[in-house]
């Protein structure tokens, strides 16, 4: 074991070259890297059942104790590679504890998120023999790189600010720098470990040496999605402004009336989205979305007398919407791998694939019954599966907003056919139409399974939500 340190940390993402890294540094005698240890879909490797005889389920109950097992039972120097979306429990300690060397692992984000891509679609993740290569052009989607880019920047932004109030600093590679022998002998040598390397592996190979132009069925939308970015944040005022704003693109502005729409995920904004629509009688493709906090900005200040919006759901129907469309259903924009995660780790009760005809009343209320509980722990921050948007409570969701600006008005869900069209006119529409109930997705209506078990599990997970926003039962 090194004299400096007792363990280490890669952080990483998907596609930097963790897989190489870490081949490398398990090439290096007395340094063992145990993969993905606290992946929450998996421990370690995909096929892997435990590390140094702790279980999946062992450690998801006590992510701690595993950390401490690499740690005091791994032969010379144990650690693991964590990404931005690993069990968040175990983040803080990492962090805070000095003998826990930190190695960051960084790659150009559009080539990471390209290689993402095309390894979706080939489905081949490492490659060993060339010949067995397999060839494909990734699609480029602007708004998706940029929650990409955003989730990458957010994170790297905390471990960074985290080194720095600790004291700390880290180990930086970059994605090139892994084809160097000389650099991975210089991390040997920080980590303080005697072994050095006389060449590097020459198992995995790249997948995609091509220039990243080549590698997209679409380079010229590429470009103008990245033309869209604000690299250099030359827009930020100082300490008044974040670096990147939460949930900007997904903010959805009308056509001529001055209202801009600030959803939190999982509400009514199918419904908003057509209000918006009748408001100035235009389809769809005329709303502007897809904002930045650059053009945000711009479309403010050339609409003066501007007014913005959100609209907050009852708790139990918005868990209810984002169990039906985010983890019941199997299509796009389902969440499969947590989906899987639920049923096997946290005892869901969901169905092999989509809900078929015989998915019974029964069997639907029973599902939403322990994904109600699941809840309760995860916005406690008992579970290795990250919060999501669609799920996070509605306060902490404002308070996201609240990091580039909070909107004029907050209405609820049951009040948007008085207040949107009484907000509409503030702004000069003389004769604005009511919105219009949209009907869930769901194979289940909410109603035909409400109970007050559902109502009690609902108030558990969302305390916060049911207090700071009055919520009385549903329906």
């Amino acid at each position: 074991m090194s004299d400096r340190f007792d363990s280490f940390v890669v952080f990483a993402e998907m596609r930097t070259g963790s897989n190489f890294l870490e081949t490398n540094l398990n090439a290096l005698e007395g340094v063992t890297c145990h993969g993905e240890a606290f992946n929450p879909h998996f421990i370690g490797y995909p096929n892997s059942s435990e590390i140094l005889g702790i279980t999946q389920a062992e450690r998801d109950a006590d992510p701690q104790r595993l950390l401490q097992v690499i740690r005091e039972a791994t032969p010379g120097l144990g650690g693991f590679r964590f990404f931005h979306d690993h069990d968040p429990r175990v983040l803080q300690t990492l962090l805070d504890d000095a003998r826990i060397a930190k190695i960051v692992l960084t790659r150009n984000p559009v080539e990471s998120y390209v290689s993402w891509k095309i390894a979706q679609s080939t489905g081949q993740w490492k490659l060993t023999n060339v010949s067995k290569r397999k060839d494909a052009q990734a699609e480029f989607d602007g708004a998706e790189f940029e929650a990409h880019l955003e989730r990458l920047q957010d994170f790297q932004l905390r471990l960074m600010k985290a080194l720095q109030l600790s004291g700390q600093t880290a180990f930086y590679v970059a994605y090139e720098d892994l084809q160097d022998v000389g650099v991975m002998n210089g991390l040997a040598k920080w980590l303080g470990v005697p072994a050095r390397l006389d060449s590097l592996d020459t198992k995995l190979k790249r997948q995609n040496p091509e220039p990243v132009a080549q590698k997209v069925a679409n380079p010229e939308e590429m470009k103008r999605a990245l033309t869209r970015l604000d690299r250099f944040n030359l827009t930020r005022t100082p300490n008044f402004e974040p670096r990147r704003g939460p949930v900007v693109p997904s903010y959805v502005a009308a056509a001529e009336t001055p209202l801009l729409y600030m959803p939190v995920q999982s509400g009514p904004t199918e419904a908003v989205r057509r209000w918006l629509c009748a408001l100035d009688g235009v389809a769809d493709s005329a709303l502007t979305s897809d904002f930045s906090q650059k053009t945000l900005r711009q479309w403010k200040r050339a609409r003066p007398g501007h007014r913005s919006f959100t609209v907050v759901r009852h708790p139990l129907a918005r868990a209810h919407e984002a169990f039906c469309t985010r983890i019941l259903a199997t299509g796009p924009g389902s969440y499969n791998r947590i989906r899987n995660t639920l049923r096997r780790a946290h005892g869901v009760p969901l169905p092999e694939g989509s809900p078929g005809p015989d998915y019974s009343l029964a069997q639907h209320r029973d599902a939403f019954a322990a994904f109600l509980i699941f809840l309760k722990a995860n916005l406690a921050g008992q579970t290795a599966v990250r919060v999501d948007g669609h799920w996070a409570s509605q306060v902490q969701c404002l308070q996201g907003m609240a990091e580039f600006t909070l909107p004029d008005m907050i209405v609820r869900e049951d009040e948007m056919p008085v207040y949107l069209p009484a907000l509409a006119m503030q702004v000069g529409h003389a004769a604005p139409p009511e919105p219009v109930a949209v009907a869930a997705a769901a194979p289940h209506a909410l109603a035909d399974i409400y109970d007050g078990t559902l109502e009690a599990l609902a108030r558990e997970a969302y305390q916060r939500d049911y207090l700071m926003y009055g919520f009385g039962d549903w329906g």
